[in-house]
């Protein structure tokens, strides 16, 4: 587990931009936290790195998921916020994120569904700024973790 202070939007972005190095084919990132906590803010600095360049990375509340091509792999960003179902996951692509990443917001939606290899990221207001907490859950992510933020 890692615990990182992000003073502004800048630092929150940059963590999503760190978090893309760790990236491999097949990886799920949870992003938890309360309404403003900036699961958003983080997942646009992911995907933005990942894609290379300043994509718009609006967020995806009401169509509840939008895929991005990167050049190594698709990358999944969704916001289950108004999800009714935890079944309802499968009508959104929810299968086919084997061969990319799926970035998810509010993953407590997606109930048995989130697997267990995953990273969590537990975001909140901490002060004017925010906190992040890392928790590594599976093979091979407590690995890269001391890798990417020794």
């Amino acid at each position: 587990m890692r615990i990182l202070e992000l003073a502004s939007d800048g630092d929150t972005r940059a963590l999503g931009a760190r978090l893309a190095l760790l990236l491999r084919r097949g990886d799920v990132i949870a992003v938890h936290g309360d309404l403003g906590a900036g699961k958003t803010t983080l997942a646009r600095g992911l995907i933005q790195s990942l894609l290379g360049h300043e994509e718009e990375v609006p967020s995806p509340t009401y169509t509840l998921v939008q895929m991005y091509e990167g050049p190594d792999f698709p990358v999944w960003h969704f916001d289950l916020y108004r999800l009714e179902n935890a079944d309802d996951v499968h009508e959104l692509g929810w299968d086919e994120t084997q061969d990319g990443v799926a970035l998810i917001e509010w993953p407590d939606r997606a109930g048995a569904h989130l697997p267990a290899n995953r990273l969590d990221v537990f975001l909140e207001i901490s002060g004017d700024g925010r906190r992040a907490r890392l928790e590594p859950g599976g093979e091979g992510w407590q690995e890269r973790l001391d890798e990417r933020f020794a």
